[in-house]
């Protein structure tokens, strides 16, 4: 029995000091991996006080691959190519002056380039959207290229299948990009009955155990369509049903583009290097990058982001809108769980004068996520920053407008997930018609919202402000 004891102890001690020789390799891979101050100490807090379940999640989660590059400069050469030669065949475009810099600034950590003369057509809502998407998809006759974060069975998602089928036994190339961890729960014969008529179906990183398990963090949250090289989808809606119907207690508020022109090239290179990555097939012929007319008069700029490599290409380009806005910079988010940066960003803003407003949904699809959101909103109150509580439903715009000038529409929610560690798509419009549109949107859904001042949100309970502080210390890994 006392053998049987010791040899109990024994094993206690020897697994308690594997256990935190781990854990101390851990904290210090962290240290010496020189993140973010407030990402580190997250991780470290939640090693320490929850050291099996840490482990677990940094081994998921937590592991840092910005040093990667997850295609290579040759390959990502030769297909800006077609792109490039069409940019260079365009007459000079009239840059605004005032957006110069941020321009060139997506141009140096992104090559995306600058289009003139696009057409831009905005859905408000999942019925407008998919009505418009059903439209272009029939009108398809060369190829449909679609990349979502989800891709639902369920009445939406079928629709859409199905039309791809009936496109594809036609004869037009039908590609396919789901994200594997955001189609976890869709049943692999959703997919397969695409695959049976030739369309090529492809799962962005897949998660098996044990490969690519440091990955799972990183998704793919891009929302891209492309039909013949034409004609464009952007922003944040998905293909499920939700979108359209929204929930029983409110309906569901996003925001969509369509574009027709030249910009439509920078939504096909994105799709084509996340095809590359997923397929190993290098797809560039001038078939994907037809000649275009004119359709319209906005400059677009489609800018992506991604958890690897040296930048966080969408967060600094709005960060360097908010520090140059002179009169104005509106903000709608599903989520605001802000960088340092972009923080300080709307602050110094909103001291200097700026009309900074920001809309969040009054009640989200995420508890946690929307606690660590209204962990912010003193933050922002306290400098000036006017506070927008959407009441009508939950809002999951990716919407912003400044000066009457920029907006932007895309994938990217303000908050650390999608700025460090989702793959993201925005559309950057330098475009007054535009810009007043976006400014209009904006200022409709302001007369279905609380306005939110700092006395009265001071005066919340105090279990809920322990609630948010609490969760805000996990803001960095939500």
């Amino acid at each position: 029995m006392e053998w049987n004891l010791l040899i109990e102890k024994l094993a206690t001690i020897t697994f308690d000091t594997v256990l935190w020789i781990i854990i101390i390799g851990t904290i210090l891979v962290i240290v010496m991996d020189n993140r973010n101050p407030v990402k580190t100490l997250a991780w470290i807090l939640v090693l320490i006080f929850l050291p099996v379940v840490g482990l677990v999640f940094y081994f998921f989660f937590g592991r840092s691959q910005r040093h990667e590059r997850i295609i290579g400069k040759k390959v990502y050469g030769h297909l800006m190519k077609k792109p490039i030669a069409e940019y260079m065949a365009q007459p000079a475009a009239q840059l605004p002056e005032d957006y110069k810099r941020i321009i060139d600034l997506f141009r140096n950590v992104n090559q995306s380039l600058p289009f003139e003369d696009n057409s831009i057509e905005t859905f408000t809502s999942g019925d407008s959207f998919i009505q418009a998407l059903l439209r272009e998809l029939q009108q398809a006759q060369r190829h449909i290229h679609i990349e979502s974060y989800i891709f639902e069975d369920d009445a939406i998602g079928r629709m859409v299948r199905d039309v791809l089928i009936e496109k594809a036994r036609t004869g037009v190339e039908v590609r396919v990009i789901y994200d594997d961890v955001g189609c976890w729960h869709v049943p692999n014969r959703f997919f397969e009955q695409m695959r049976e008529v030739g369309i090529e179906v492809r799962s962005f990183l897949k998660v098996r155990f044990p490969h690519f398990t440091n990955k799972v963090n990183y998704r793919n949250h891009r929302k891209i369509i492309i039909i013949d090289g034409r004609a464009g989808f952007v922003g944040g809606m998905n293909l499920a049903e939700r979108y359209v119907r929204g929930f029983s207690w409110g309906i569901w508020r996003d925001t969509h583009l369509m574009l027709k022109g030249k910009a439509v090239h920078g939504l096909q290179t994105a799709f084509l290097l996340d095809w590359y990555f997923v397929d190993r097939t290098l797809i560039s012929a001038a078939k994907y990058f037809p000649k275009l007319d004119n359709p319209g008069t906005s400059l677009v700029q489609i800018v992506t982001s991604e958890p690897v490599g040296p930048w966080r290409e969408i967060m600094q380009g709005l960060v360097k809108a908010v520090s140059e806005a002179r009169k104005y910079f509106y903000i709608q988010t599903p989520y605001f769980l802000p960088t340092e940066p972009m923080l300080v960003a709307m602050q110094t803003a909103a001291l200097s004068g700026v009309d900074v407003r920001l809309m969040l949904p009054c009640r989200a699809d995420s508890r946690l996520t929307h606690l660590a959101s209204c962990s912010y909103l003193a933050d922002v109150l306290r400098a000036g920053v006017k506070v927008y509580l959407y009441q009508k439903g939950f809002l999951h715009s990716k919407l912003m407008v400044s000066d009457d000038l920029l907006s932007t529409v895309g994938s990217t929610n303000m908050d650390f997930r999608s700025f460090e560690h989702n793959f993201e798509v925005n559309a950057f419009i330098y475009d007054t018609e535009t810009a007043l549109q976006m400014r209009e949107i904006f200022l409709q859904d302001q007369r279905d919202c609380l306005p939110v001042s700092l006395k009265n949100w001071e005066k919340r309970s105090r279990s809920r402000k322990v609630a948010e502080s609490t969760v805000r210390l996990l803001a960095p890994l939500l």
